[in-house]
């Protein structure tokens, strides 16, 4: 397609995205669902799984082959937004004594599922259809490993500020888990790409790359920002005009060494300045951004979603174990170290419940590995599965979890009342 016939097929691709994720965002909401969920929902519904399905040339039609790397790029705009925010609220929220139990958290949230994924795709090896044809095994087994061991950072930040959790010990102890244990997932999906091509440099360059520039940015981009969101005389305008550009030159360079741009994002958002004048810039970013080009990423990813692979038992069985691994590996696995580190019961719970939640971030994973010849489609279809469970279940798990915690306080409240009661004066 010429650039004259993709601008008008890119603008009614928009309108159709935009439509049924407000839609679908709409039912997810009297589900209890916060918006992220709709989003992903309705990114598999416009994808061959649904549309595709009911609508083979109708899809064709709106999601033309050539729209597709618009759309990626478009939502990565969006992607970059989000991590910018959740950057600047977990700054904002992190409590201080975390350290240690977030790491203890974030070790075993990366380590049990790491080591589940990989002995699933081990035994499935001969067995399940999901291998790439002169993929090594050991490749394919540490990249559903990987993406196992993520935590969707961007939707647990969301929940945590849109419950009003960002001041809870859990919401802040998950934040700081959730960034740590994103930052060693990403290094480690190098690794696998690393292993893939069968050299060393991309994990060196991640690695080499990822310090420079955490040491530059907080070396020079932190007084910079200050700079920009303090300097007396600069307009709205200006100073939304030079955050941006920082935040997008960050973006570059984590996407040109393969940490991928939303950690420069989210590391822009930790190093801005706090104030009113830096929530104002936030706010802005965030308003058209999150409404209008992070659904194009969901999309993305329900064009490469074929729920039709399921039709082999052996890849559903594979799918259904995956999920249990990663739920139990996750959820388990961050619950029990948390509890080792100290942590009342109720705190580890949630952190386990919220650090379950992979949406977003695996997402991303899946696409990066799709797009490196790594993932196949039955692996990808498999994974997106495990993708949206997990997210699913995040929120009605905190809710039973906080009606759990009250109906607990009435009793404690009625039987202290008995006992007064029957107490002699």
């Amino acid at each position: 397609m010429t650039p004259m016939e993709l601008a008008p097929a890119f603008f009614l691709a928009v309108v159709v995205i935009l439509l049924t994720c407000r839609l679908v965002v709409l039912v997810a909401g009297r589900l209890g669902q916060p918006p992220v969920v709709g989003e992903m929902i309705a990114g598999v519904l416009l994808g061959p799984s649904l549309f595709g399905l009911l609508a083979p040339g109708l899809s064709a039609e709106v999601f033309p082959p050539e729209l597709k790397p618009v759309l990626y790029v478009a939502g990565q705009i969006g992607l970059v937004a989000l991590m910018f925010a959740a950057g600047y609220e977990f700054r904002t929220h992190a409590g201080r004594g975390l350290a240690g139990t977030a790491v203890a958290v974030s070790s075993a949230g990366v380590a049990i599922p790491l080591a589940l994924g990989v002995g699933l795709t081990l035994v499935a090896h001969g067995h399940v259809g999901i291998f790439v044809d002169g993929v090594s095994v050991w490749v394919t087994a540490a990249f559903v490993g990987v993406a196992l061991a993520i935590t969707a950072f961007p939707m647990l930040a969301r929940i945590i500020t849109e419950r009003g959790l960002a001041g809870s010990r859990f919401g802040s102890l998950a934040l700081a888990s959730g960034a740590t244990d994103d930052a060693v997932a990403w290094i480690l999906l190098a690794g696998v790409l690393s292993a893939a091509k069968g050299e060393a440099g991309p994990v060196l360059t991640a690695v080499g790359g990822s310090l420079l520039f955490v040491a530059v940015l907080f070396l020079l981009g932190r007084r910079l920002l200050a700079w920009i969101v303090n300097r007396p005389g600069l307009g709205d305008d200006t100073r939304l005009l030079c955050t941006v550009a920082v935040l997008f030159c960050a973006a570059w360079f984590t996407d040109i060494i393969d940490l991928y741009a939303v950690f420069g994002a989210f590391c822009v958002g930790m190093a801005m300045p706090r104030g009113e004048a830096s929530e104002r810039l936030v706010r802005t970013t965030q308003s058209v951004t999150q409404v209008v080009f992070v659904p194009m990423f969901f999309t993305y990813s329900g064009l490469n979603t074929r729920f039709d692979v399921f039709s082999d038992p052996s890849v559903t069985a594979f799918g259904a174990a995956a999920v249990v691994l990663a739920v139990a590996g996750k959820f388990g696995g961050c619950w029990a170290a948390a509890r080792l580190r100290g942590e009342p019961g109720p705190v580890a719970v949630r952190v386990g419940a919220l650090m379950n939640a992979r949406g977003l971030m695996q997402l991303i994973a899946l696409n990066i590995g799709l797009a490196a010849g790594i993932v196949s489609e039955e692996l990808f279809t498999a994974l997106v599965l495990v993708a949206l469970i997990t997210t699913v279940m995040t929120v009605p798990v905190l809710s039973w979890l906080d009606r759990r915690d009250r109906r607990s306080a009435v009793a404690e409240e009625t039987r202290d009342g008995k006992e007064a009661a029957a107490t002699p004066s």
